[in-house]
């Protein structure tokens, strides 16, 4: 009996992409959601082009895909702009915002690594700035006083994260904004934040986006843990076809599945 397969049905128009854990002997797979109705539409194995090449090339509907989430891979940027033309390509936020974190905290390691092991200051840092209470902004504007450069780049993550957590904007509001997205991106480029400036250039239509698309990856990542709880309850899977037919029976599009 050859590969089970979902036939007869084209591709949700949109769609969040993502990879996950299978086992240690066969790597990962990508998990493709139907996120406009919460459905997993398909576990295929590897994560990268070629492993993916001969099941892009057959699933239906490709032309019909009008949005895709996905986190700032860019194997798969490149498979969306390939496999689907016609779909704009979404950049999840939540993974926007935690590279921006982790560029920050390293940054901070290299200016202070000793103020960097101190969890007090580690969970003020974190947290949004607008969320801190007055004695938390006082002890947190103490510290940095005390370091110059890193007040500037803590200062302009805020002002970036407050750019990314924004959402549901008007088509016209979001195009205002663009050029203070831009500024911030030179303003980082023109720091030792270069390295987050160039990602940030490179995905910056992605990350716009986000503005006006409500959807995110956030019900991929919750497919991800009902999906870990699933194998763990089997003691693991093996056989991956036995693990997908699992996944799309209990998490799948009307749980129809068809053998060829």
């Amino acid at each position: 009996m050859k590969r089970a397969q979902i036939s007869g049905r084209s591709c949700p128009q949109v769609r969040g992409i993502d990879e996950h854990f299978f086992t240690r002997k066969k790597g990962y797979a990508t998990t493709l959601v139907d996120l406009k109705n919460h459905k997993v539409f398909d576990v295929v194995l590897g994560r990268s082009e070629a492993s993916l090449r001969s099941y892009l090339k057959r699933v239906p509907g490709k032309e019909k895909v009008r949005v895709i989430v996905m986190d700032l891979s860019e194997t798969y940027r490149r498979i969306a702009q390939q496999y689907f033309p016609n779909a704009m390509i979404v950049a999840d936020r939540f993974h926007v915002v935690r590279l921006v974190n982790q560029h920050f905290l390293k940054l901070w390691q290299q200016y202070d690594p000793e103020g960097r092991k101190n969890r007090g200051l580690l969970s003020l840092m974190r947290r949004h700035h607008w969320k801190l209470s007055a004695g938390q902004k006082e002890n947190l504007h103490q510290y940095l006083a005390q370091e110059p450069v890193l007040r500037a780049l803590y200062f302009a993550k805020q002002q970036l994260k407050g750019f990314l957590v924004m959402k549901n904007l008007k088509r016209k509001r979001a195009q205002k904004m663009m050029p203070q997205l831009l500024a911030l991106t030179q303003q980082f480029e023109q720091s030792p934040a270069r390295a987050l400036a160039q990602t940030l250039r490179s995905w910056l239509e992605p990350i716009a986006r986000m503005w006006c698309f409500t959807k995110s990856n956030g019900i991929t990542e919750g497919f991800h843990t009902k999906m870990e709880m699933l194998s763990h309850r089997a003691y693991g899977f093996r056989n991956f076809e036995n693990y997908r037919m699992r996944v799309l029976a209990q998490r799948g599009w009307n749980g129809v599945i068809n053998r060829v």
